[in-house]
């Protein structure tokens, strides 16, 4: 099985995801640090559709602005356009298999996609 993680390696929950994808056996992991390679629009509309989400559920709210940028009630669009102009406004970690993609937070989340 292939994993794909959008990492930040700064964030605890990011380290503990990845180490638990590298611990899991069969799994092929790919790791995107995706502050330094953001995800496209289309991406992250994909990988919250395929979690069941809006974009705004995956807005990082601790230490940004997204609040008071009026980003919590925002359209689709505008969400995912800050989220790729500005990637500290995405919530980590998302992580897809074959199976889904989930927001890991808490980390036990991944769980359902292994």
């Amino acid at each position: 099985m292939k994993a794909t993680i959008w990492h930040n390696p700064n964030c605890s929950t990011s380290r503990k995801a990845l180490d638990i994808l590298k611990a899991t056996a069969g799994v092929e992991v790919e790791v995107i640090q995706y502050l330094k390679t953001p995800p496209t629009a289309d991406k992250l509309a994909q990988l919250y559709r395929d979690a069941g989400m809006a974009p705004r559920d995956g807005l990082r709210m601790r230490n940004t602005d997204a609040a008071d940028r009026g980003l919590t009630s925002a359209d689709d669009a505008r969400v995912l356009a800050a989220m790729v102009a500005e990637p500290v406004l995405i919530e980590r970690p998302l992580v897809e298999t074959e199976k889904g993609v989930r927001l890991c937070r808490p980390v036990d989340k991944i769980h359902e996609i292994l």
